[in-house]
């Protein structure tokens, strides 16, 4: 049998970090051998996430953790304040980074692609590790080839971070490739109150709705003459989201240089 995947996880006290602590304690080819959180120093990391004490306390210094512990892949849910950092320091000890949080800028995943082909390492950076919301900006990119006029909506908790999401980003640029730039609306539009109409890219229109209660629903509405089209995809705990960290982990180890997207994963 072989050794089991040795993984660290910043973020590891947070909401989605939790649950990766908790997916990979309790699955036997992966083996938690750091957890990195800012606050709760100490706490021993199957105790958080309610499971039998793992011998994993958490710390507050992800490159300590790193050169002790050696781990094979580094799981980053943190913010977009420290997830470019974090994952250029994993890459320097050797580690593949799997990352979740989102706000890359195109020349920050350029330039950490260029650092783990350097290494010979592979890394993930996916906006969203959820199956069913690869399908839905599948269908939506599909959708518009045949209906070119569209809008995303993508709703999320108060507390987050970035707008627009990184799943309405990364749905805008597959639709992108499928459609060439479109202006759409009247052409002598106006906006009475600033931003009223979204933001624009490649021709359409994305809004971001940021409410209490909310978890993580997004939509692609399509217009066409006497019809339209929805394609909606909606997430209701956080527990949705490790099938595919888990198969994130499993496939790094096997891929050179940053892949920008769950997606390349699922069709290996």
């Amino acid at each position: 049998m072989s050794q089991p995947i040795k993984v660290a996880v910043a973020g590891a006290a947070g909401r989605m970090g939790r649950e990766v602590v908790k997916m990979v304690l309790q699955d036997s080819e992966l083996q938690l051998v750091a957890a990195v959180n800012l606050s709760d120093m100490g706490l021993d990391a199957g105790v958080m996430v309610g499971l039998p004490a793992c011998g994993i306390t958490l710390t507050d210094h992800l490159e300590r953790a790193l050169e002790e512990t050696r781990p094979q892949v580094l799981v980053d849910f943190t913010t977009p304040q420290s997830a470019y950092e974090n994952t250029a320091l994993a890459i320097r000890y050797g580690v593949s980074p799997i990352v979740g949080t989102t706000g890359f800028t195109p020349e920050q995943i350029e330039e950490l692609d260029e650092q783990c082909r350097a290494r010979k390492l592979g890394g993930l950076i996916a906006p969203n590790f959820s199956i069913g919301a690869i399908l839905m900006m599948r269908f939506a990119a599909q959708a518009a080839k045949y209906f070119p006029h569209l809008e995303i909506i993508e709703y999320h908790g108060d507390q987050k971070l970035d707008a627009p999401s990184g799943t309405a980003v990364k749905t805008a640029e597959l639709i992108a490739q499928n459609r060439e730039e479109l202006r759409q609306g009247n052409p002598d539009e106006e906006e009475t109150i600033e931003g009223s109409r979204g933001g624009y890219y490649n021709g359409f229109r994305i809004h971001s709705v940021r409410l209490p209660g909310v978890f993580a629903q997004q939509e692609v509405i399509f217009g066409n003459f006497g019809q339209t089209l929805t394609i909606r995809h909606d997430s209701y705990e956080r527990a949705a989201y490790m099938p595919g960290v888990n198969l994130a982990i499993k496939k790094v180890l096997e891929c050179q240089g940053m892949v920008y997207g769950f997606e390349h994963f699922m069709d290996e």
